[in-house]
């Protein structure tokens, strides 16, 4: 219901009711009441009333909504420092409502700089966030690692995959055979695939698992639970079930051989079950037993485990009633039987999962014990646990209390039990202990819609709201403190024709089901009075309304243009393209429609939201895509993967096929034909064979023969972000597939990271890694961009648009989609028949179907309540709907009555339909909401000047450092491999260059023994052999004469030099150098090598080397001769280098 002009509804008053920082207070709004801004209000008034910034806790649902609010915080308070003292006092005025502003404004004016300067900053975080923050912060106490990391959907999924082999690994050894056998009942179960699902179910609901199990006492007592909960004994078996049934006494045997006497005398049915009777009567118990199953029971049931409906014919029985009662009595007693039996099966087979489920979460926790890691759940369950405030970490309370005056939750109905847990022990000490502070108002305040509790998959319920309050309420009376409770019902959102439509709807008591409780009434009140608004219900699309133009060659998954959502899809898309074409006037903003005013909606994502953001682009209509999407299925992302995929095999000619007509190179089916057809061998033989023929060719080849090169020693990330720059290769993608393909390539990048981060490096690893998950980008479609957002109602909660499509409305929940599990308080349960499972199991299933239809009922509401301006509700249908109309309960059906029993409701054409829709409009009385008829002025274009588009200079290149020690090119070969005699290489050559570093220093007669005592040490680990072999090597050397002159006085080893030669900026250290006034020699020990038989014959390596050491010491010693020399240790030899030779090998 909309209210009149003027009317508030207690809007603007409850709202600084909630706002109060004096009392705790628990706000219920209605969608579009303005919560944020509530939430904004309180924090301020806090802030006036003189909490300290860092001791206000505020907890969000999402990291976009703590963004968005301290963003509006963060403006609020500097707005307010800016203003003048007379703007400041009237916003004081407005946010507290008070008669008279505050004399003085200078605190308010302060608030923006002290929250600036206050550690840590305002508290506005998620729940997840704040608790890994808490466990950081007191590591040891909460029993996790210090350096803890949070897991990633990815890894969470690798590390179970990991746990599972390692599971799975168990049973071969001793110790496994329970899991063993419980892996057999449930292979005899379940197919791979089904196995998959049973283990995503399990890590999907793993924190649930785990507070089962602590709840009850560990994996035994969960298997007598599931026992318990089939009606059964602990333990009991098919065999002891069987022995109950055929025991003496367990069934009336007189009554039963007198009524086999009858049957004897009757047809041959008759005769049959009587002889069944007879024998079976006659055995003893242990032969009852093993026929049971396989001979008695099917006298009186079907194999379907129905009792048959005849025992006896009907003359027989009209004759015999008494025999007839006996076996009806002996038929029920039998069916009771079976259904024990199939009990029985059932607890066996949940009792395997439980054991399979145990041992597998087991493995996971020691997986995420060993590296350090916390999963969401964990963050959430450690926390809580921490918090208990007994045992030795009550001071972790104490901690804590100092820190939280306040707690503010955003979105409370989203909220779920654990968390709830949380925050319930932080508050607790608000009302015990030293918490309780005479001189300080400690509040708690939360805000939420139960009507907008959607998140029932993670855990959240609206009875989880209401329980808090009652809880809250009474601690905080208890306490002597002030507790409010305030409803906000005036939508600022919405017009009145949205809102009307919304109460009308959900006053149906099917419709309201797990929206309000049962004396409750859902109200919204508009703001918006006097703004024209539209409701319109589309007629049904149904199949057949257009010719299918499938051809024969198709895909087959493809979904043809005569498909009904196909269809529909083109319908909103044209009239969408003619609002814009024909500059449709929005006409309570006084504009014209554009495309980023419009939201359409859908359940879940599918074939409609695919085809509808296909139908989009098709007609032109800027559209941002999808609010999720499958990283591997995104074409930019495939192109990618192609690329990889042929840099690891380029004979595979499918790959490379797809690279030449991809983005990267962007051959056509011509010239790819041309390539391809009558080769002789693969396709990248022929494409470099075909180089020299076309340009196009030759480009692609050498593209390519780039990528190969890269691939060879490349990282993953450092190959494809070499690929998106330097190869241009975003910009072909952008160009190709448009600005949305940014974001999937940004994720693939970000993958990449993250996988060189945890895994080795390879491109195949990481292709590999790729292909095997399934990641999910996550897309922020509230960017403000002018497009069209295609998004489902779970992705639009906290948005809003001024047109909404909801297209998706005959769809129902699916009871095939149930859980594939039965969670029960204490315990899962598994049956594996629906149609045998026993009451404990049907009234479980009852009550998830109970949840899915209220929450079905919530989503709608969602989705209304996201229109500003217009709503279109449209459905198609299949070809069974068609026949018999919308499903009962569905959307559709909800919306059209509800409208269609409003008086002022009328029918009016849709363009497209041969029927007509159903209209709820009114006009606009008020001015528009936005002045100017249009988006802000855009500025004229102007051409920049010339050095704002003219690429920048190069940059000088560097010079590159070189140490001439270190080749460029080949090294000459060792003599041997191994070294002289078994020495390691390079051992030898290190020892003779550190004897001819340091015995010259000797005496002549000290250099010998020294030699032999430095390599007799055992660091060295060589023999006698060894050790003489390169000591007499050495005492060679300095004892020729021709080589005394370069180890006598004012000779230096290992002289070091440096400077700028050929370009380059080299580093070295020469073995010996020789500096006198007339020349500069400088000598190379060369150890180990074939020696050249002349200077000509030395290898190139060692003449470039000598060639940069003249240069450098030309320039060092200027004027003097530079002579070089090479010292062959292995002849001795001393080899001098011409410097015309040098001359021919300088420039490096």
């Amino acid at each position: 219901m909309s209210g009149r002009d003027g009317d508030d509804f207690g809007g603007v008053a409850n709202q600084r009711m909630a706002a109060d920082p004096k009392a705790s207070a628990w706000v219920s709004a209605n969608a579009g009441t303005g919560k944020t801004h509530v939430l904004i209000d309180r924090i301020s008034r806090l802030l006036l009333m003189g909490a300290k910034p860092e001791r206000l806790l505020c907890l969000t649902f999402t990291k976009a909504a703590a963004a968005e609010m301290a963003n509006r915080l963060n403006k609020r308070l500097a707005e307010w420092a800016r203003a003048s003292d007379g703007e400041l006092k009237d916003s004081l005025r407005a946010l507290t409502g008070a008669a008279k502003a505050p004399d003085d404004p200078a605190p308010a004016r302060r608030l923006f700089a002290q929250v600036l300067e206050s550690p840590g900053g305002f508290k506005i975080r998620t729940i997840h966030s704040f608790c890994e923050s808490l466990l950081g912060r007191f590591p040891l106490e909460a029993g996790v690692s210090p350096h803890f990391s949070v897991l990633d959907e990815r890894t969470a999924s690798e590390l179970m995959e990991e746990a599972r082999d390692r599971l799975l690994l168990t049973t071969q050894r001793p110790g496994g055979e329970d899991i063993a056998a419980a892996l057999k009942v449930l292979a005899g179960m379940v197919g791979e695939d089904g196995f998959a699902k049973l283990k995503k179910e399990l890590a999907f609901r793993r924190g649930r698992f785990a507070k089962q199990q602590h709840r009850v006492g560990g994996i035994d007592a969960m298997i007598d639970a599931a026992y318990a909960g089939f009606g059964l004994t602990p333990g009991e078996t098919e065999a002891a079930a069987v022995a109950m049934a055929v025991a003496d006494g367990a069934y009336n045997v007189q009554g039963l051989r007198s009524a086999a006497a009858v049957l004897a005398g009757g047809k041959k049915t008759d005769k049959e079950r009587s002889s069944i009777l007879i024998s079976w009567s006659a055995m003893n118990a242990q032969d009852r037993a093993a026929t049971f199953v396989t001979l008695y029971m099917g006298g009186f049931l079907t194999k379907e485990g129905e009792p048959r409906d005849k025992l006896i014919t009907k003359d027989l029985a009209a004759a015999n009633p008494q025999a007839e009662e006996a076996l009806l009595i002996e038929q029920g007693r039998v069916a009771e039987v079976g259904k024990r039996l199939h009990a029985v099966r059932d607890a066996e087979t949940t009792s395997a999962l439980i054991r399979f489920g145990g041992a597998l979460l087991a493995e996971y926790e020691v997986l995420k014990s060993a590296r350090a890691l916390l999963d969401y759940d964990d963050l959430i369950l450690k926390a809580a646990g921490l918090l208990e405030s007994d045992g030795g970490v009550s001071w972790v309370h104490f901690k804590l209390d100092g820190g939280i005056d306040h707690i503010l939750i955003d979105e409370a109905q989203d909220t779920s039990p654990e968390q709830w847990e949380v925050i319930r022990r932080l508050a607790d000490d608000f009302y015990s202990g030293l918490g309780v502070r005479e001189q300080d108002e400690r509040t708690v305040f939360a805000v939420g819609d139960e009507k907008q509790s959607i998140y029932s998959f993670q855990g959240a319920a609206p009875e989880g709201f209401r329980r808090m309050c009652a809880y809250f309420r009474e601690k905080t009376t208890n306490a002597g403190r002030a507790w409010r409770e305030t409803s906000l019902i005036q939508s600022h959102r919405s017009t009145p024709d949205i809102l009307g439509a919304v109460d009308r709807v959900f006053a149906v008591a099917e419709a309201a089901d797990g929206l309000r409780g049962e004396d409750e009434e859902i109200r919204h009140h508009a703001k918006r009075t006097g703004h024209a608004g539209l409701v319109e219900v589309w007629p049904v699309v149904k199949p057949g309304e257009v010719a299918d133009d499938t051809a024969w060659d198709d895909p087959v998954d493809r979904v043809g243009t005569d498909a009904p959502a196909v269809i529909l899809a083109g319908r909103i898309a044209d009239a969408i393209r003619r609002w814009i074409d024909d500059k449709e006037e929005l006409v309570s903003a006084g504009r014209p429609i554009r495309p980023d005013d419009i939201m359409i909606l859908v359940r879940k994502r599918g074939t409609f939201a695919d085809a509808m953001i296909r139908a989009l682009k098709v007609r032109n209509v800027p559209v941002a895509g999808s609010d999720r999407m499958k990283l591997t299925k995104q074409l930019a992302v495939m192109d990618l993967i192609s690329l990889g995929g042929f840099a690891l095999m380029p004979e595979d000619d499918l790959t490379l096929a797809e690279v030449l007509k991809g983005p990267f190179i962007g051959l056509d089916d011509e010239a790819l034909y041309g390539i391809a057809y009558q080769r002789s061998g693969s396709l990248w033989r022929s494409l470099r064979e075909k180089a020299s023929d076309e340009a196009a060719f030759a480009n692609a080849a050498a593209y390519l023969k780039d990528i190969l090169r890269r691939a060879d020693y490349a990282p993953p990330f450092e190959f494809f972000a070499h690929v998106m720059g330097a190869k241009g290769g975003r910009r072909a993608i952008l160009s190709r597939l448009g600005h949305e393909a940014a974001d999937p390539i940004d994720e693939f990048l970000s993958l990449a990271l993250d996988f060189e981060r945890t895994h080795t490096p390879s491109l195949q690893g990481f292709l590999n890694w790729i292909a095997a998950g399934e990641t999910e980008v996550k897309r922020d479609l509230d960017i403000g961009r002018p497009e069209v957002r295609v998004l489902t109602v779970h992705g639009a909660k906290g948005l809003e648009a001024n047109v909404i499509f909801l297209p998706d409305t005959f769809s129902v929940p699916d009871q095939r989609m149930e859980d594939y599990i039965l969670w029960g308080e204490n315990t899962p349960l598994w049956p594996a028949d629906k149609s045998t499972e026993p009451e404990a199991c049907r009234t479980l299933r009852e009550a998830v179907r109970r949840v899915g239809r209220q929450e079905y009922n919530r989503l709608l509401y969602v989705a209304m309540t996201r229109a500003r301006d217009r709503l279109y509700i449209c459905s198609f249908a299949g070809a069974k709907q068609a026949e018999t109309g919308p499903p009962q309960g569905c959307w559709y059906d909800m919306a059209r009555a509800s409208i269609a029993g409003c008086g002022s409701a009328v029918e009016v054409p849709v363009i497209g339909f041969d029927e007509p829709g159903l209209r709820l409009a009114s006009r606009q009385e008020a001015a528009p909401r936005e002045s100017g008829g249009g988006r802000r002025p855009v500025a004229e274009p102007s051409t920049p000047p010339a050095w704002a588009v003219a690429p920048p200079p190069q940059e000088p290149t560097p010079l590159r450092p070189l140490i001439p020690s270190r080749p460029e090119g080949e090294e000459p070969a060792m003599r041997q491999p191994l070294g002289v005699d078994g020495i390691a290489r390079f051992q030898r050559g290190r020892l003779i260059h550190r004897l001819l570093q340091s015995l010259p220093d000797l005496d002549p007669s000290r250099r010998a023994a020294a030699a032999r005592r430095y390599l007799k040490m055992p660091v060295h680990c060589l023999n006698d052999a060894e050790q003489a072999e390169i000591a007499d090597e050495v005492m060679a050397v300095l004892e020729h004469r021709e080589f005394a002159p370069l180890f006598g006085p004012g000779s230096r080893a290992e002289a070091a030099i440096s400077g700028e030669v050929f370009g380059h900026v080299i580093s070295a250290r020469v073995d010996r150098l020789l500096v006198t006034g007339e020349a500069v020699s400088v000598i190379d020990y060369k150890t180990n090598r074939l020696i050249p038989e002349n200077e000509n014959d030395a290898p190139v390596y060692y003449l470039r080397q000598m060639a940069v050491y003249r240069q450098a010491l030309g320039l060092i010693y200027p004027g003097r001769p530079v002579r070089c020399l090479l010292l062959w240790t292995d002849g001795p030899r001393l080899m001098a280098l011409s410097d015309s030779l040098l001359d021919r090998h300088g420039g490096v």
